[in-house]
């Protein structure tokens, strides 16, 4: 009953992320029967003493991934119910198979249309992709009957936060944000609909994962804004502290703002106390809200999410502080939303809450006065307390005409802002996070944290109403142009898609025969023109034909095997012979993808050359990549993949070193009188901690330590591998500069050891050799 207790398990894989999701539930008929619910999902019949854990993204018979729920039939122990991120997993056979359930409980993040016929709804949800759907599906067939089904949704680069934004002249252009669990924040991609491929421009690609905010170049946070400019489609904005602007795609940015926060280095430490959870983009001090005028090129608007308001007039080149012009305003608040007015350069609209610090009053306001004067225009929001504003949007028909959204009402004005009123019907009361109206159907797109996205089609009447017309019997509205829409054939649509299609393997298929009764070692050796083996496969072995598939990859990276514990896991359980390492994350590049060309297959059988083959890798013709292009990509993926290898290789030898050392101990104990030998190998052992602590993360032990600690060197090259080598473009510029900063990292590491070997392991040797006439070397 909880006077005595017994710890069964230090495993992190049962706890992982505290603050955000942990729980168990216990079978109601055997109470050592646990479930363990974090981000994988893990189950005990002791107790915890042993468990095992699966994870969605790799384990079908996981419930489902950043598990937040479990509930257990109290009267039947085989069904149980789990929430995950994904929506709802039932089982009702103790967990053995799940049926899961998406629900219409989308959490967007913002919304954005673009002006293709009929136009497209784009945004970014939890735990989802970057989306992008039709808002007219024009189907009108028995299976679909006129719905709009989930698979007319496509993602288009970018994440699950941030924003999808459509190029205002070109549909198939979109530009994506998103900051990746525990990688990096200031992702930002150019997505083409066309070749579904995208482009990764990265303002600064230098991996955060496990970073306090302090330590950071740039804190992009994990939803920062992303516009492109009304007056030139070829300019982009985003914010981390800094303003970040480009005009040649992402191929280069530039500061044109100094930090525009507080920069309260306080809000910037580490995360989470004894259990941290720097996942890379929960960042205080950042610009959250940010605008250009549409009237005149040049005036930005710029809100933080620690309470203060700039203005610019000329393109950056000077800023403005007029915080202080606001009427009345707590501090730590957080900018939600800035609309720059279409009728007025020196009007915009701003929304801030200070929800966080535990004050949930309305705030919106207006300056028309580029921000030396604001008013407070909140009368009439009063669905105390969450009412608190989310975003505000200006009509762009009928100046005065605003739009109002909050953490669970919709509103309007048609007084600017002197009063609002609900604008509700049949929409849910739900957190409004973003408002847009499509402007050649006038219609207003709405996107939800929580209930997805909603459109409240023809904005006409709400434009067109007078008071003369409230007051009228009767009266018929202007209407709005309307397409003559054909139907289009509707799309495969089911309620659980057994009968999914199944892709070919990725690659080009390799066919031989094997006669007889078959059997021997089989290997396909793979050479480019200049002759050099890029890869060699395994093959099978069976009588008659066999067939291997080449993903078109080269060798992958150096296997680092890691012969030690983690730091300060005592408890953990090491294999026999080593634990592997790794250090790419969620999305680590693994060996370079081959450019086109013409490449020589050799197929070998228990070490003797059969015979060769030409084999052929043509260009994607979707692709937008030159030759050129993918001839530099691959370039310095090679490079990368070099200086993986040099580490890879660094962190084996120190892993050898150190296993030496701790194997001797119980030697030298035995041996006794060996105090000087063992102290030196102590010291050895930390001077060796030292050096190998800055190319892996020492303290990890899987179970969500990735987003605990600091991604070092080889995660950082891993990262930003996978980076260079999105789709056939050319590396960035800064692509280039962050290789250039890890290499020197590298080199000045590959110094230190040198140092150590050649001093601290010298003189180790010296003492060990007098002692038991033997030496620990880094040779296998």
């Amino acid at each position: 009953g909880g006077h005595n207790w017994n710890l069964t398990s230090y495993d992190h894989n049962l706890a992982t992320r505290q603050a955000y999701y942990t729980r168990c539930g216990v079978s109601p008929d055997d109470r050592d029967e646990v479930y363990f619910r974090s981000s994988s999902y893990s189950g005990s019949l002791n107790g915890g003493e042993t468990h095992t854990t699966s994870n969605y993204l790799g384990d079908k018979s996981s419930p489902g991934w950043d598990l937040h729920d479990i509930w257990l039939d109290p009267t039947d122990g085989d069904r149980f119910l789990m929430a995950f991120d994904g929506g709802v997993a039932i089982t009702e056979n103790r967990g053995e198979s799940w049926y899961r359930v998406q629900l219409p409980i989308a959490q967007m993040y913002h919304v954005t249309a673009d002006n293709a016929i009929p136009y497209n709804v784009m945004g970014n949800r939890q735990d989802g992709p970057s989306l992008h759907g039709p808002s007219n599906t024009r189907t009108a067939g028995f299976w679909s009957n006129g719905i709009i089904t989930r698979g007319e949704w496509r993602d288009v680069g970018g994440g699950e936060s941030g924003f999808a934004t459509p190029d205002p002249t070109d549909p198939n252009i979109v530009w994506s944000s998103a900051s990746g669990s525990g990688a990096r924040g200031g992702i930002v991609v150019r997505y083409d609909v066309r070749t579904g491929q995208y482009r990764d421009v990265e303002v600064w690609p230098m991996s955060t994962g496990g970073w306090p905010a302090e330590d950071l170049r740039y804190r992009f946070q994990w939803t920062f804004p992303l516009l492109i400019s009304p007056h030139d489609n070829e300019t982009l904005y985003v914010t981390s502290q800094h303003v970040h602007r480009t005009r040649n795609r992402g191929q280069s940015w530039e500061e044109i703002s100094p930090d525009l926060t507080t920069n309260d280095k306080s809000k910037q430490t580490i995360s989470g106390g004894l259990t941290p959870d720097n996942i890379g983009v929960e960042y205080c001090c950042v610009i959250y809200a940010f605008d250009e005028s549409p009237v005149q090129e040049g005036v930005l608007w710029a809100g933080t999410n620690d309470g203060l308001m700039h203005v610019s007039r000329d393109g950056g080149d000077t800023w403005t502080d007029v915080t202080a012009n606001i009427p009345n305003l707590p501090p730590d608040g957080v900018v939600r939303s800035i609309d720059a007015s279409k009728w007025d350069v020196a009007k915009a609209y701003i929304t801030i809450e200070h929800h966080q610090v535990g004050d949930f009053a309305p705030r919106a306001y207006r300056t028309e006065d580029f921000g030396e004067s604001w008013t407070l225009i909140t009368a009439g929001v009063d669905n105390d307390p969450v009412d608190y504003t989310r975003y505000l949007l200006e009509d762009p028909v009928r100046p005065g005409l605003l739009y109002l959204g909050t953490e669970s009402m919709l509103y309007v004005s048609w007084n600017d802002g002197a009063s609002w009123q609900p604008l509700m019907n049949n929409f849910p009361h739900t957190p409004v996070y973003g408002l847009v109206v499509q402007e050649h159907f006038n219609d207003l797109v709405i996107g939800t944290y929580g209930r997805g996205f909603w459109i409240l089609d023809d904005l006409g009447p709400i434009q067109q109403i007078t008071d003369e017309i409230a007051a009228s019997p009767a009266h018929l509205f202007e209407p709005r142009d309307a397409y003559r829409l054909r139907p289009v054939t509707e799309p495969m649509a089911m309620f659980e898609d057994w009968a999914a299609g199944e892709n070919p393997p990725r690659g080009g298929s390799i066919n031989y025969w094997l006669g007889g009764e078959g059997g021997g070692r089989v290997q396909l050796r793979i050479e480019n023109s200049a002759g050099e083996t890029v890869r060699t496969l395994n093959g099978t072995s069976e009588a008659g034909v066999n067939r291997v598939w080449w993903d078109f990859t080269g060798e992958g990276v150096q296997q680092i095997k890691l012969r030690t514990k983690p730091l300060f896991a005592d408890w953990y359980p090491m294999p026999e012979d080593f634990r592997p390492g790794g250090g790419g994350g969620f999305f680590g590049g693994g060996g370079p993808l081959q450019p086109p060309g013409t490449y020589t297959v050799t197929l070998v059988v228990d070490g003797e050359d059969v015979g060769s083959e030409s084999l052929t890798v043509l260009k994607d013709p979707n692709s937008e990549g030159s030759l050129a292009d993918i001839r530099a990509q691959t370039a310095l993926v090679s490079e990368i993949m070099t200086d993986r290898n040099r580490a890879a290789g660094l962190v084996n030898r120190i892993e050898l070193l150190r296993r030496q050392i701790y194997d001797l101990r119980p030697v030298l104990e035995e041996a006794g009188d060996a105090e000087d030998v063992i102290s030196a190998g102590a010291e050895l052992d930390a001077r060796l901690i030292e050096v190998e602590d800055r190319l892996i993360t020492l303290r990890n032990t899987g179970g969500g330590d990735g987003v605990r600690w600091p991604a070092m060197i080889v995660s950082q090259l891993s990262s930003l591998q996978n980076g260079v080598a999105t789709a056939d473009f050319p590396p960035t510029d800064q692509q280039g500069e962050v290789h250039t900063i890890l290499r020197q990292r590298l080199n000045e590491v590959e110094a230190d050891f040198d140092a150590v070997v050649a001093d601290e392991l010298a003189e180790f040797n010296r003492v060990l050799q007098q002692r038991l006439g033997r030496v620990i070397t880094t040779d296998q």
